[in-house]
């Protein structure tokens, strides 16, 4: 298969995974961790022609990579940082996902309003650095808007004291459904991904990593994997594997990552209508604020909270709702309230710790990826964002070829590699920004509309066709993989998903014969809208 092809719909049997996990043989390369980063290693690793497995505990982009602020961004404020390679790597990359995968990344109008008459001239010059570092990659020109111009892009603005805006571009995305195309264009050049199949044990020979130990979730049964290579790239989890690997040779090893957690609160969209988004790139406690337009909803965000632990469904802290509805009622005429909230949920950012120093605030704490390979051979990698994931895969193949674990290959496949369901020309008619429906689905879209029950609209833009496809072709398996990642409704309306989880759950189970856990998703989707105390 070369690069250039855009592969279609192929079916997850589940039975057919595990056969061929079931079969023996040495991989190239196992990858453990079924986010952006992992995924983005699979794709690049199998478009140049190696072996490749993933496996994932949960479902594809369960944790960190589906609860995203949606933008993919070259990071305005790592501008302001002084961090100008980070910035133009970002940019440079986010040319290459927008254009890669058009259906599912789009460019995105921000407008930040100006309240001070400083704020216009010292922002827009900034961002006007920032098309500067964007060269021929830049989306639009950033613009100083009157205070009219302003009103027009932001009709529920706060009108007191407005001077003026200045308005510039980056992009927004569908992160869980992004990563979700990372896995099937591995999938079509030959790599192999099984989700719900948690790593138990790493397996090693005369010092050196030689393979691991997996566990099918459904059935219990356990697999001995062969590898040449393995790629920790679990997140925030990162460090369990490593201390495992560390173990095993009877050493000890510092932790590196120092998760960080991010707060979205969704309400309808009638609290900022229109096409652009709000940015504030300074409130009151120095941090930046966002008001993004997505699947017909607005996302306000995010917080940057130091967490200790490491839970799979982290909940939000009083004083985050509090600093997210506050800071809103700032720029907004109507400012939302608790009782108005959709959806409320979480993402903890696996941010690198600096040398050390254990303790240092998370805004200090280096936003780039780090690549390490320890002495057994275990290769590991932490850090970064969604909109570098490319050049960090990258990155972490060249640590595989100069370790000699894997025979190098030639770089850059991935840089004109469009993403299963990607149209050809890059044209897409409907924005993200739009309710879900099936312009979600790319060049896929007819393929859905084929399947029976296309015409039976469950509720949030969803069919129980799209359910169909989703046990079919997308790897779900249950409610909640449904209706969290192949669409996105527990993450802008909580109280639907839970009110469709029983029909979904029949539907899926009649696809896939499996228990679809729609009891549990209520409880998950319960979660979701209750609001700390």
């Amino acid at each position: 298969m070369t690069p250039a092809s855009n592969p279609g719909a192929a079916p997850t049997r589940r039975e057919d995974l595990l056969a061929r996990l079931g079969q023996a043989g040495t991989w190239d390369l196992v990858v453990v961790g079924g986010g952006a980063t992992g995924l983005g290693v699979a794709v690049d690793a199998a478009a140049r022609g190696l072996r490749v497995l993933l496996l994932e505990s949960h479902d594809f982009a369960k944790g960190t990579s589906s609860r995203a602020t949606k933008l993919v961004h070259g990071g305005v404020r790592y501008l302001a940082q002084g961090n100008v390679a980070l910035v133009r790597e970002a940019l440079h990359e986010r040319t290459t996902l927008l254009k890669n995968a058009p259906h599912l990344a789009q460019p995105l109008a921000f407008v930040m309003p100006s309240y001070k008459l400083w704020e216009t001239p010292f922002y827009g010059v900034g961002l006007k650095m920032y098309d500067a570092l964007a060269g021929s990659a830049g989306l639009g020109p950033t613009e100083f808007l009157s205070r009219r111009e302003t009103l027009a892009c932001l009709p529920t603005a706060l009108p007191q004291g407005l001077k003026g805006g200045v308005k510039y571009w980056d992009g927004q995305f569908d992160d869980a459904r992004l990563a979700l195309a990372l896995a099937r264009t591995a999938a079509a050049h030959g790599a192999l991904l099984v989700n719900y199949c948690p790593v138990t044990t790493l397996t090693h020979r005369d010092g050196k990593l030689s393979g691991l130990t997996c566990r099918d979730s459904e059935t219990g049964r356990e697999f001995s994997i062969r590898a040449t290579c393995v790629v920790n790239a679990t997140g925030v989890w990162v460090d369990e594997l490593r201390r495992q690997d560390a173990e095993a040779l009877k050493r000890t090893v510092r932790p590196i990552v120092a998760p960080s957690q991010g707060v979205h609160a969704v309400v309808d969209r009638e609290f900022l209508p229109g096409t652009h988004a709000l940015m504030v790139p300074k409130t009151a406690d120095g941090r930046v604020l966002f008001g993004v337009p997505w699947m017909g909803k607005l996302i306000l965000g995010t917080t940057d909270t130091p967490r200790g632990d490491l839970p799979r469904e982290p909940r939000p802290f009083r004083e985050e709702l509090d600093f997210i509805l506050g800071e809103s009622a700032r720029y907004l005429v109507r400012a939302p309230r608790r009782e108005d909230i959709r959806s409320l949920w979480v993402g903890l950012r696996p941010l690198v710790k600096p040398g050390g120093d254990d303790g240092e605030p998370t805004k200090a704490i280096s936003r780039e990826h780090t690549v390490l390979v320890s002495r057994s051979g275990l290769v590991t990698v932490t850090g970064g964002k969604w909109t570098t994931y490319r050049a960090m895969a990258e990155d972490v193949l060249e640590k595989c070829f100069d370790a000699q674990l894997v025979a190098r290959r030639p770089a850059g496949v991935t840089t004109n590699l469009p993403l299963v369901g990607a149209p050809s020309g890059g044209a897409v008619a409907t924005s993200i920004s739009a309710a879900p429906g099936l312009h979600l689905y790319g060049t896929e879209a007819a393929e859905v509309g084929s399947l029976p029950g296309s015409d039976r609209h469950l509720g949030g833009g969803l069919t129980a066709a799209m359910v169909r496809f989703a046990a079919r072709h997308e790897y779900a398996r249950t409610v909640e993989d449904v209706l969290a990642r192949r669409l996105r409704l527990l993450f802008t309306d909580a109280a639907l998903a839970a009110q469709l989880a029983a029909e979904v759950g029949a539907l899926l189970q009649a696809e896939t014969g499996a228990d679809p856990q729609a009891a549990a998703f209520r409880e998950l989707a319960a979660s979701y809208l209750r609001m700390p105390a």
